[in-house]
């Protein structure tokens, strides 16, 4: 487990590190908000389709050789970024590649990582392990986000605003060989064993359709808001500089990665799904209200509070779809509720990114926080009634 927990740190540092970066290199080559969502867009879609690739090997590929495989393509991405300044070319490589622009866990290593995980862990333990999971990965990308700040650093030294650039994706390239070293220690799956441990879905069909289709509606809501949009919307409503952005990036990242431990204190306490549902709510509430703040205090303070809540959900909807599926579909459920995702996803950013080059900066982000209330609504509904063994058993 701890090859894991190493490796999202690895990768999700660069997360956190190109989703500040992401805009301000766009519009240092000279492209606006409807050039960086279409590339947040294609970013995205292309995890979509590597996830549903996982899914469909299933039992076929051991998971081991398949994160070896993303890590390399994670190295790859970063140097392609390095050299390339055609959109044509880094849209290429945004929807081939690994790039991610809203510096949460959308890839093709969560579901991998996420199934063994739950292997490794009992039912009582479970959402803690995936709440350390996430603490880790938040942390660093919190990390990443400061890290991003260096690059004015580097300006500052002398050294011109693109090459600085590069050095950040330079940098996200050897993140990606020190997660596939990180990899290459996980002990191999004999065919055998993948058999026993994959299957395709049967029992649980109805309840993983159920969810993935509502985790579609708060995916499709949370591209409309991802990190680097909310970052290009910080630079031009506050003349925020990188250097700023990417210290505010760090403490929302800090707040996240804390309040997961407390997600897990509370999912014992009223449930995953209360857990979800309860949290989720205020802090979409706290993103309207920002875009609506007679100041950058006000908005950040809003922005804040919002990033100690928001995540909440993560460790407890991957423990939520663990828990309700049978052991042998867990890889299939986790894929089938990421790929649906991550397709709705996929379409926030472009939209978003039409409508604020439209000068509509502040209603992406309006409407992501109202789907996402809906949504919240939709699911304490839906699954109020089916709950994991843990709490059947409490």
């Amino acid at each position: 487990m701890r090859r894991i927990l190493w490796a999202r740190g690895f990768r999700d540092f660069g997360d956190g590190l190109v989703a500040v970066l992401l805009p301000a290199w766009f519009l240092a080559l000279g492209y606006g908000a409807a050039e960086i969502g279409a590339v947040s867009t294609l970013a995205l879609l292309g995890s979509a389709l590597m996830t549903l690739g996982v899914g469909l090997l299933g039992a076929r590929a051991d998971p081991r050789v398949l994160l070896l495989l993303a890590a390399g393509l994670m190295t790859a991405t970063g140097l392609g970024f390095v050299f390339a300044t055609g959109l044509a070319m880094l849209m290429a490589i945004a929807l081939v590649g690994t790039i991610n622009p809203s510096a949460g866990s959308v890839s093709i290593f969560a579901p991998l990582e996420q199934t063994m995980l739950t292997r490794a862990a009992q039912d009582g333990t479970r959402t803690a392990v995936f709440a350390r999971y996430s603490f880790v990965g938040s942390f660093a990308a919190a990390g990443g986000a400061l890290a991003a700040g260096g690059a004015d650093g580097l300006v500052a030294l002398g050294l011109g605003e693109l090459t600085a650039f590069r050095s950040a994706f330079l940098l996200y390239a050897v993140l990606g060989v020190a997660c596939w070293l990180g990899y290459r220690a996980l002990p191999r799956l004999p065919p055998e064993a993948r058999q026993a441990a994959h299957a395709p879905l049967g029992p649980s069909r109805g309840i993983v359709l159920k969810l993935a289709a509502l985790f579609s509606v708060d995916s499709f809501a949370g591209g409309l808001a991802v990190q680097a949009l909310l970052a290009l919307w910080l630079f031009e409503r506050f003349d925020l500089s990188l250097a700023q952005a990417g210290l505010f990036f760090f403490w929302t990242g800090v707040l996240s990665a804390f309040s997961f431990p407390v997600a897990a204190w509370l999912a014992g306490r009223i449930g995953l799904i209360n857990t979800m549902v309860f949290t989720h709510i205020p802090s979409s509430l706290c993103l309207i209200a920002a875009m609506f703040a007679p100041g950058i205090e006000w908005a950040l303070g809003l922005l804040l509070l919002r990033s100690a809540l928001s995540q909440m959900d993560v460790p407890t909807r991957t423990s939520y779809v663990m828990a309700v599926v049978t052991p042998p579909e867990r890889t299939a459920a986790a894929s089938f509720t990421a790929v649906p995702r991550s397709l709705a996803a996929a379409a926030g950013p472009a939209i978003a990114g039409a409508i604020f080059a439209a000068g509509w900066q502040a209603t992406p982000f309006i409407i992501c926080g109202v789907l996402k209330i809906g949504y919240d609504l939709a699911l304490l509904w839906a699954f109020r009634h089916i709950r994991p063994p843990e709490e059947m058993r409490g």
